[in-house]
């Protein structure tokens, strides 16, 4: 352990965090026990903590165990730039899902990950591996692709300073051809990602630009190979972007 892990987890804020984060994507609940096992705090500091927690309503009860409270989306959903973009995105996302009836996501880039912000599916369309508020890696999703080839390059440099992990056998294992992929990227404009992060699907990926012309988020559209129309795809997200980039400029201006 490093000094400021152990500094971080001495403090109270530091505590908190960890308990937390202790919840993963698909926990309901958690007994203090799990929480304390995960977390790394000592159980009674978890059960000291977790009584001024469920006042703030930053927890719930449900019996003898722990879930998330409604507190943290209520105050999730005040984050400015999740707002905006949200709000900017949302309309074209349905419009997307309704000439395309795929999945269409809303991405950012958040350390090493992507971060879905929205997303607009079916019933009976891929649900997983993406979820609003999930993350999976920048450097195999097409919404990552998108932020890599074009945000800042300190961005890329310390995606390919980390090893990477294979999810699917089509995973790009190394960094060499991560960066041959956005060359490509780049010289089309849009990202294609097949199979590297769930077999038997594709994604298409754009970049989202501020009025300025830095890449602020990635929307794309996800669908089972067998039918995944590229260029199609391509072509409704570059119209929609423009669209988008006015939305996000006039409500950045409100």
């Amino acid at each position: 352990m490093t000094a400021g892990y152990l500094e971080q987890q001495n403090s109270v804020l530091g505590k908190v965090q960890f308990i937390l984060e202790a919840f993963g994507p698909d926990d309901e609940h958690l007994s203090l026990s799990e929480i304390a096992r995960r977390s790394g705090v000592a159980k009674a500091s978890v059960h000291r903590l977790a009584q001024e927690l469920l006042r703030w309503g930053v927890l719930e009860r449900r019996g003898s165990d722990y879930r998330l409270g409604m507190r943290l989306f209520e105050i999730g959903q005040r984050v400015p730039r999740q707002r905006i973009l949200r709000e900017a995105a949302r309309p074209y996302m349905e419009d997307l899902y309704q000439a395309t009836g795929e999945t269409i996501h809303l991405a950012v880039a958040d350390g090493l990950d992507v971060l879905y912000l929205e997303k607009v599916s079916g019933h009976g369309q891929v649900r997983r591996p993406s979820r609003v508020a999930g993350r999976m890696p920048l450097y195999c999703t097409a919404t990552g692709k998108a932020l890599l080839a074009f945000g800042p390059r300190r961005l890329l440099d310390e995606v390919v300073a980390n090893p990477f992990e294979r999810i699917t056998p089509q995973t790009v294992g190394a960094p060499g051809l991560l960066l041959q992929e956005l060359a490509r990227i780049r010289e089309l404009g849009y990202a294609v990602e097949r199979e590297q992060t769930k077999t038997g699907y594709l994604s298409v990926a754009i970049p989202l630009r501020s009025p300025t012309g830095a890449a602020l988020a990635a929307l794309s559209v996800t669908g089972p190979v067998f039918r995944a129309d590229v260029p199609k795809y391509a072509g409704l997200l570059d119209m929609v972007s423009h669209r988008i980039t006015k939305t996000i400029g006039a409500l950045a201006t409100d």
